[in-house]
């Protein structure tokens, strides 16, 4: 088994990063794996694309089982939508073995890991003082998304 180096740094900032940080190590995790399923699947091999779309669905496990739907509110509701749209979408691309349906799914990804980094911006400067505020940078940052995958 071969160790990724860039998983390794980012396993070891996961152990000090903030909540936000997280969240955006875990959508540029889930992009790597996509890449990864893209290659495979131009170079014929099912078996890699399964393990690295089965990866990122692991991941987008994780990201769905942190939200806090009582706390997150409409945000929350929306992220789970987003991530039940994605799941579905990674499936049919591993069974269709589509390229389209990956990049689609990796450009969504990105957009929406732009808007965490926002909100990982404003908590760096000072400017989020509570999970509500986040959630507001979040929304408003998110709207760049379309929700249909």
């Amino acid at each position: 088994m071969t160790v990724d180096a860039r998983s390794v740094y980012r396993q070891a900032t996961g152990q000090s990063a903030s909540p936000v940080h997280l969240v955006v190590l875990l959508y540029e995790q889930m992009v790597d794996d996509l890449h990864r399923a893209l290659a495979a699947l131009a170079n014929g091999s099912a078996e890699v694309l399964s393990l690295e779309v089965g990866h990122a669905l692991e991941v987008l496990g994780q990201l769905q089982g942190r939200l806090d739907m009582a706390r997150g509110g409409e945000v929350s509701r929306n992220l789970e939508s987003f991530y039940n749209l994605t799941r579905t979408s990674l499936i049919q691309a591993q069974v269709q073995s589509s390229a389209d349906i990956l990049r689609k799914q990796v450009a969504s990804l990105l957009t929406l890991r732009e808007a965490w980094m926002e909100v990982e911006r404003i908590e760096g400067a000072g400017d989020v003082t509570s999970p509500a505020t986040a959630n507001t940078a979040a929304a408003t940052a998110g709207k760049k998304l379309s929700w249909s995958v």
